[in-house]
C-alpha cells in the first residue's frame, strides 16, 4: 500500500482546520441568536405567571377568571405568530442580498398588516369577550372577571400583534438582542403596574389587566421608535403600501394553516386528556407545562435558523446554508438528547413542586418519561421548522403540518376509544412529532426549498 504523500496528508489537516473553523463560525452565529431569542422567549409566558401570581391572592375565581382569559388572549395571538415567523424571512433575505432599505421597508408593510389584523381583532374581543369565556368553561363566578379580563385586554392586542411584527423585523437583521432588554423592561413594568393597580389603587383584576396593557403598548412604542429610525438611516418610506401589505399577507397565509394545524393538535390533546379523568388531566397539564418549556429552549435554535438561513439564501449562498444547517440540526439533537435527560433524571426534583396527589404523580411519571423520549426528535423538527421558515417554505410547512393533525387525529381519538390512558395518549404526541420530523427531514434532502435571491419567487 503506497504511502501518503506528505502533501495529502497537510491538505487533509487544512481541511480539518477549515471544518472546525466554520463550525465555530456557525457556533457563535447560533449562540449569538439563540440565546437572547430564548430569553425573549422566557419573559412572555413570565407576564402571566406574574399576573396569576398577583392575582391569585385575590381569590380562586379572580384567579380562575384570569386563568380562562389568559387562554383565550394566548390562543388569539399565537395564531398570528406568522408575523414574526413571515417578516424574520423576508426582511433576513434582503439583508442577504445587501439591500438594507428594502429590508426596513418589508419590516414596515409587515407591521402595518399586524395593525391591519389587529382592529378587527379589538372588536371580536370586545364584542365575544362573554361567549369566550363560556366556551373556555368559566363557572359562574369565575366569568365575570374573565370577561373584564378579556374586554381591557382588547386594548392590548395591537400592540401585541406589533410586537410579534417588529421582533421579526429585528430578528431578520439578525438582532435578537433588543427584543431580549424590551422583553426584560416589559416584565419589569408589567410586575410593578400591577401591583400597584391591583393592590395599591383596589382594582382587582381589571388593574391586572390595565397593567399588562400598559407595558405592552410601551413595548410596542419602543419597537416603533428603533424602526422608524432605522426606516430613517434607509432612506425607507413609513406609509402604508398596498402591495406590501398584500405580499406580507401572502407570504403569512400558509404559516397561518401551519399554525392554526398546530393549535388543533395541542387542543384535541387536552380534550382526550379532559375525558380520561382528574388525575389524568392534571398530569397531562403539567407534561405540557414542561413540554412547552422545553420547547422555548429549542425554539430558541429555530430562530436563530430563521434569521441565518433567509441571510445566507438572500446572498445565494448556498454551501453556507447547507453548512448552516447542518450545524443546528446537530444543535438541536445535541439539546433535543440533554433536556430529555433533564426531564427524566430531574423528576424527584420538580414533580413534587406540581402536585402532591399520588394518583397525579403517577400519571405524571409515565408522561413526562414518554415525553423525554422525543426530546432528540423534538430538536430536530424545531431546527428544521425554523429552516424551512427562514428559507420562506412556507407552503410545505402548512401542507406538511396538516398532513400530520391527520395523522394524529385517529390515533388520539382511539386513546379513549381503547382504554389506552395517557399514557396512550403521549404515545400519540410522540407519533405527531415522528410524523413532524418525518416531513420535515425529507423536504430539506430535496433541497427544493433552497431558492436564492433577495425575494424567494
Amino acid at each position: 500500500m503506497p504511502a501518503r504523500s506528505p502533501a495529502t496528508t497537510d491538505q487533509r489537516r487544512e481541511q480539518r482546520r477549515d471544518r472546525r473553523a466554520d463550525r465555530r463560525r456557525h457556533d457563535r452565529e447560533i449562540l449569538a441568536l439563540a440565546v437572547p431569542a430564548f430569553g425573549a422567549l422566557v419573559a412572555e409566558p413570565l407576564f402571566l405567571m406574574a399576573d396569576s401570581a398577583i392575582v391569585g391572592h385575590l381569590g380562586t375565581a379572580q384567579l380562575a377568571g384570569l386563568g380562562v382569559a389568559s387562554a383565550a388572549l394566548t390562543t388569539v395571538v399565537g395564531v398570528f405568530a406568522f408575523l414574526a415567523y413571515a417578516t424574520t424571512a423576508a426582511v433576513a433575505r434582503r439583508i442577504g442580498a445587501g439591500d438594507r432599505r428594502a429590508a426596513v421597508q418589508q419590516g414596515v408593510d409587515g407591521i402595518w398588516l399586524a395593525l391591519l389584523l389587529s382592529a378587527g381583532l379589538v372588536l371580536l374581543t370586545l364584542l365575544l369577550a362573554p361567549q369566550a369565556a363560556r366556551l373556555l368553561g368559566a363557572s359562574a363566578t369565575a366569568a365575570p372577571y374573565a370577561v373584564t379580563y378579556l374586554r381591557i385586554s382588547a386594548l392590548g392586542v395591537p400592540a401585541m400583534l406589533l410586537v410579534l411584527a417588529a421582533t421579526g423585523v429585528l430578528r431578520g437583521f439578525q438582532d435578537t438582542r433588543t427584543p431580549l432588554l424590551v422583553a426584560i423592561g416589559g416584565f419589569a413594568a408589567n410586575l410593578v403596574l400591577n401591583l400597584g393597580l391591583v393592590y395599591g389603587a383596589g382594582l382587582g383584576v381589571a388593574g391586572s389587566a390595565w397593567g399588562t396593557v400598559i407595558a405592552q403598548n410601551a413595548m410596542a412604542a419602543v419597537y416603533v421608535a428603533v424602526v422608524v429610525r432605522g426606516a430613517r438611516r434607509e432612506g425607507a418610506g413609513l406609509r402604508p403600501d398596498r402591495a406590501g401589505i398584500r405580499a406580507s399577507a401572502r407570504a403569512g397565509g400558509p404559516l397561518l394553516v401551519r399554525t392554526l394545524s398546530l393549535r388543533a393538535v395541542l387542543l384535541l390533546a387536552t380534550a382526550v386528556a379532559a375525558n380520561l379523568g382528574d388525575a389524568e388531566v392534571a398530569a397531562h397539564q403539567i407534561t405540557m407545562t414542561v413540554w412547552s418549556f422545553v420547547a422555548f429552549a429549542l425554539d430558541a435554535v429555530a430562530i436563530a435558523g430563521q434569521a441565518i438561513i433567509g441571510r445566507y439564501l438572500g446572498a445565494g449562498d448556498l454551501p453556507g446554508t447547507r453548512a448552516a444547517t447542518r450545524r443546528m440540526v446537530e444543535w438541536g439533537l445535541g439539546a433535543g438528547v440533554l433536556f430529555g435527560l433533564l426531564m427524566v433524571l430531574g423528576r424527584p426534583l420538580y414533580v413534587p413542586l406540581f402536585s402532591s396527589d399520588p394518583g397525579v404523580r403517577a400519571q405524571l411519571s409515565t408522561a413526562l418519561l414518554l415525553a423525554a423520549l422525543t426530546q432528540p426528535v423534538g430538536g430536530l423538527v424545531f431546527v428544521l421548522d425554523g429552516v424551512l421558515m427562514g428559507a420562506g417554505d412556507g407552503r410545505y410547512l402548512a401542507w406538511a403540518m396538516l398532513a400530520t393533525l391527520l395523522a394524529f387525529v385517529p390515533a388520539a381519538l382511539a386513546v379513549p376509544a381503547l382504554d389506552l390512558g395517557l399514557a396512550g395518549l403521549w404515545w400519540a404526541m410522540n407519533l405527531f412529532m415522528l410524523s413532524r420530523a418525518a416531513f420535515l427531514v425529507g423536504r430539506v434532502r430535496t433541497g427544493h426549498w433552497m431558492v436564492t435571491g433577495a425575494v424567494r419567487s
